[in-house]
């Protein structure tokens, strides 16, 4: 586990849509604060499903905007634009990998957890086969264990994209 005190790694773009979400969510605050009055408004709030409802999404909404502010503090910006070093696998790369089994060539780019997308080609660095694979050059194979079993990659080119 993690020490709060961390840094998070993402992407210039990673931490830009975070702030975005944070500004989103912020800009819900007067939306959900009208809700609980109206919903005050309909008397005994012992027994008022609309009071609740409302408190309920306020303190998730509330939830949301520490956990991202938190993220956002701890953030170790990582520009891919800066990486000198392209013949290592690091965080910030598009690698392209050679499924060993399939023949299956995937291109995938190392990111932040928050940035994560498989099915776009984003995997994070905490991921078993990012993990494996950081630190290799072109050429290297690696064995990565996964909950269906092993899987071998060959790494067939790196490429920083920004």
């Amino acid at each position: 586990m993690r020490n709060i005190v961390d840094k998070v790694p993402m992407t210039p773009r990673g931490y830009e849509e975070l702030r975005k979400e944070l500004k989103r969510l912020k800009g819900l605050r007067p939306e959900i604060s009208r809700e609980i009055e109206r919903a005050r408004e309909h008397g005994d709030l012992s027994e008022n499903a609309d009071y609740d409802a409302a408190k309920e999404r306020s303190g998730m909404i509330e939830a949301k905007i520490r956990d991202i502010e938190a993220k956002l503090s701890r953030a170790q910006v990582i520009d891919p634009a800066s990486i000198s070093d392209t013949n290592r696998v690091v965080f910030g790369v598009t690698v392209t990998v050679l499924d060993l089994d399939t023949e299956e060539k995937r291109k995938l780019t190392i990111v932040g957890t928050d940035e994560a997308d498989i099915s776009s080609g984003l995997i994070s660095f905490d991921s078993p086969l990012a993990k494996s694979i950081m630190g290799k050059e072109v050429g290297d194979v690696v064995v990565v264990s996964l909950p269906n079993g092993k899987k071998e990659y060959e790494i067939i080119d790196i490429t920083v994209t920004s």
